[in-house]
């Protein structure tokens, strides 16, 4: 599995439970201040897509998982 790869997984997934942990009206509902989380994945999405600077590849690489597209 890439670094890419792992990348899509890791940031789908916070932003799932963020958003899981963040509606009023969810089963896991603690607080409306994790849309915070959502806000700050999504902004690390969009700034990587421009800059291919994504500091979980690079986490990632020094761990040796090879790299994707995503680039560091």
């Amino acid at each position: 599995m890439t670094a890419e790869r792992i990348t899509h997984i890791v940031a789908g997934t916070f932003i799932l439970l963020s958003l899981s942990l963040g509606v009023e009206d969810s089963p896991l509902f603690v607080s409306r201040t994790f849309f915070w989380l959502t806000a700050f994945v999504g902004l690390n999405l969009f700034q990587s897509a421009f800059t291919s600077f994504c500091p979980l590849t690079r986490i990632l690489n020094k761990y040796g998982i090879k790299d994707g597209s995503c680039r560091t």
